[in-house]
């Protein structure tokens, strides 16, 4: 099965390794990717339990044709029984903690492609996700895509992250407020696709206002531990019929415009030009691939 384009996985939700029930509870939120976590959502005492549900979590995201994604942990630690584990449940992507450089990717790369040759599958199939929530790894962005062609997208980290920076936690981010910006800069430098950092705090309107904030900066997607907050994200991030006639307007707009010979076009008070009219035809394009337009004939 091919996998979505990055940029219209609106939503990667953690959670727990060793417990059925919050699986159960991901796998009815309508997030569009799935994280089980065997680090830090995972006592070590439950590892070897959480290891044993992966294979029957993956199916149930295949069926539900969910992104299946396996955080696991550090290579030096319990990385190596973890990612046999998740090997052999064929997931997605592999998510990797506290990425910060190019060893870990190239580590990590030769182990998946150990597994892949040895379960049969296809070269090159199983992405992989860094994870970075320290102040190196947000800044070495650039240096883990070109790791590894497995990297097509990267995680911004926020409890490790804001502990890292020695910053006091709130529910208004402006902690993270530098890095959030940093990141997606070279995220989009490293041509990957950056995905903000959770909101961990319980209200759905702070992380509607977070997500809002981070849309305007330029994210497409941003992960989330609360599987409740999944549908509203999801609407964050996809176009909106107002936006969408605004788009349309615009492109219709200019296009008349130029086919007259001028420059740019007066649209709704606005003078387009040719960076604004891209933007409005990607916003329908994203549209198109989410569902929210039709397809073009």
């Amino acid at each position: 099965m091919a996998l979505p384009d990055p940029d219209i996985r609106r939503t990667w939700l953690f959670g727990p390794g060793a417990d059925r029930a919050a699986h159960a509870k991901m796998l009815e939120s309508d997030a569009d990717a799935l994280i089980v976590d065997l680090e830090d959502f995972t006592p070590p005492a439950r590892r070897g339990e959480a290891r044993g549900l992966l294979d029957g979590f993956v199916r149930e995201c295949r069926g539900r044709q969910r992104l299946a994604v396996i955080r696991i942990n550090a290579l030096e630690t319990d990385g190596l029984l973890d990612l046999a584990a998740a090997m052999t449940a064929r997931p997605d992507v592999v998510a990797y903690p506290m990425s910060a450089r190019a060893a870990q990717m190239h580590a990590l790369d030769a182990a998946i492609s150990h597994w892949e040759s040895h379960l049969g599958l296809d070269k090159g199939s199983t992405e992989i996700l860094p994870v970075c929530e320290t102040a190196l790894g947000v800044v070495e962005v650039r240096t883990l895509a070109a790791a590894s062609r497995r990297v097509r997208c990267a995680l911004l980290g926020a409890e490790d992250l804001a502990n890292d920076l020695c910053a006091e936690r709130g529910a208004d981010g402006l902690e993270l407020d530098y890095a959030r910006r940093r990141f997606i800069v070279e995220a989009r430098a490293a041509n990957i696709e950056p995905i903000d950092a959770p909101y961990t705090f319980s209200d759905v309107g702070g992380a509607v206002r977070e997500a809002t904030l981070s849309r305007r900066l330029g994210y497409r997607s941003k992960s989330l531990v609360l599987p409740e907050h999944a549908k509203c994200l999801n609407d964050v991030f996809t176009p909106g019929a107002g936006e969408i006639a605004h788009a349309d307007a615009i492109v219709a707009g200019f296009d008349a415009a130029r086919s007259r010979g001028e420059d740019r076009a007066l649209v709704n008070g606005l003078w387009v030009e040719v960076p604004t009219y891209r933007n409005a035809c990607r916003l329908l394009e994203r549209a198109r691939r989410l569902g929210a337009l039709p397809s073009a004939p």
